[in-house]
């Protein structure tokens, strides 16, 4: 879906860019339009009052799209390969959303974008949509508005959401609660082969990609995360990872990403895991939800006395934290 605003009356651009309504921006995505798209994702991004409304148009649209996470550190090639998976999905016919997430500045909360950058191959398909998102320091490697926005391309008609996340660390996992399939890239000489068998950010892996496996010591990476996955308990009829090579700057190895991916899919269905993994994903997106109602709570309980009362008794020792908790959820509940 390109955003060129060409052929299209300013008055009728702007008049979308600028728009809170809802009905007509969710219809006007479900045609195709990648403006009314880019402003319902705006309008999720900056926490707008019309999110529920939003979502609540949206949720006949839910779980018609594959979501594959891309994951790994920065400098493993996570923009290209989205890049040249985008290729590859689009060479099958599939309508194609990428939300690519970068990292924010802690000053001022603004981004680069520049996965979006990277991929401007697309910018004119009309069957690619791509948005950089900004993680405004949310950690996880992910942006909050991320699983919203993956709403918005699925109501949007995509049949595959790539999401790429921010260059991510050992523990930062978000992405695997998100993805239907989670790619996990590593590249050779990037100290990968020793992270193998740490605990983290490699567990969540469905497929492991070993990108720019041109290079020296590819065969030892390679070596190094199957002996990690053979370690690994698994049960009959469990899925096994996949370990697939990749020269993503020449298109070297992307087809065969494509395939793992299918084949993964395949387990999923068969397995009944996929509509275990969007139940879970869902249950999460409730709870992130609902914990976000009670902070607010809790920071207009601040603004009054019930709060500061409860923690001057505990400072002064006249009751304890968790007593002052269960007036507090007390409160919150009247």
């Amino acid at each position: 879906m390109s955003e060129s605003d060409a052929n299209v009356p300013a008055a009728v651009t702007g008049s979308v860019r600028r728009s809170r309504d809802v009905p007509v921006l969710v219809e006007r995505a479900r045609e195709g339009d990648p403006r009314a798209v880019a402003r319902l994702i705006t309008l999720v991004e900056s926490g707008d009052e019309t999110v529920p409304s939003i979502a609540a148009a949206l949720a006949p649209f839910a779980g018609q799209a594959q979501v594959v996470g891309l994951t790994g550190s920065p400098g493993v090639g996570k923009s290209t390969t989205t890049n040249e998976l985008v290729r590859a999905l689009r060479a099958r016919g599939h309508r194609v959303g990428v939300l690519a997430i970068d990292p924010s500045s802690p000053f001022t909360g603004g981004a680069i974008l520049g996965d979006r950058v990277r991929m401007q191959d697309h910018a004119t398909d009309p069957g690619v949509y791509i948005r950089s998102m900004s993680s405004r320091g949310h950690l996880g490697g992910l942006s909050a508005a991320t699983p919203q926005a993956v709403r918005v391309l699925e109501g949007a008609g995509c049949d595959v959401v790539l999401v790429e996340t921010v260059g991510v660390g050992q523990a930062e996992v978000e992405v695997a609660s998100l993805a239907d399939t989670t790619l996990v890239l590593l590249a050779p000489g990037m100290g990968d082969a020793i992270q193998a068998v740490k605990a983290g950010i490699l567990e969540i892996a469905d497929i492991f990609v070993v990108n720019k496996a041109d290079r020296d010591g590819a065969d030892a990476t390679v070596r190094d995360i199957q002996g990690m996955i053979a370690l690994g308990e698994r049960g009959p009829g469990q899925w096994r990872p996949q370990v697939v090579r990749a020269v993503a700057t020449r298109a070297e190895g992307i087809d065969d990403i494509a395939a793992a991916i299918d084949k993964h899919r395949g387990w999923l269905v068969e397995h009944d895991e996929l509509r275990r993994r969007r139940e879970a994903r869902a249950a999460a997106e409730i709870e992130a939800i609902a914990l976000g109602v009670l902070r607010a709570r809790i920071g207009s309980l601040r603004d009054g006395t019930h709060l500061p009362a409860l923690a001057a008794e505990v400072a002064a020792g006249a009751t304890d934290p968790y007593a002052a908790a269960d007036a507090l959820l007390a409160q919150l509940a009247r």
